[in-house]
C-alpha cells in the first residue's frame, strides 16, 4: 500500500522507467525488424500516460514539500534518461534515510 506521496512517486518512478524500457528494447526492434508497428503504438501509449503520471507526481511531491525544487529538477531530467527514474528513486530512498537518521538524532 502506497502510505504517502514519496512512496507513490517512487512507485510510479519504477513503473514508468520498466515502461520506457519496453518500449526502447522491445516494442522498437519488433517494429523495425518484425515488422510490427503496433508494438509501438500500444507500448508507446501505456509509457505515455506513464510518463505523464511520473510528471504529475513529481509536481504533488514537490507542492507537498516531500522534495526539494532541486530534487524535482532531478527527477525531471531522470525522467527522460533510459534508467533515470531508477537512479532517481535510488537518490530519493537514500535521502529520505539520512532525513529519518537526523530527525532521530535530533529528538
Amino acid at each position: 500500500m502506497i502510505k504517502n506521496a514519496l512512496s507513490m512517486l517512487r512507485v510510479i518512478g519504477n513503473v514508468e522507467a520498466v515502461s520506457y524500457l519496453a518500449l526502447v528494447l522491445i516494442a522498437m526492434p519488433l517494429k523495425y525488424f518484425a515488422d510490427m508497428p503496433l508494438a509501438v503504438t500500444y507500448v508507446g501509449m501505456i509509457h505515455g500516460v506513464l510518463f505523464v503520471a511520473y510528471v504529475a507526481a513529481i509536481g504533488l511531491t514537490l507542492i507537498l514539500r516531500k522534495i526539494s525544487f532541486k530534487q524535482a529538477v532531478l527527477g525531471l531530467i531522470a525522467s527522460v534518461l533510459p534508467f533515470g527514474p531508477f537512479v532517481f528513486d535510488r537518490y530519493l530512498h537514500r535521502q529520505h534515510q539520512r532525513d529519518e537518521v537526523e530527525q532521530t538524532q535530533i529528538s
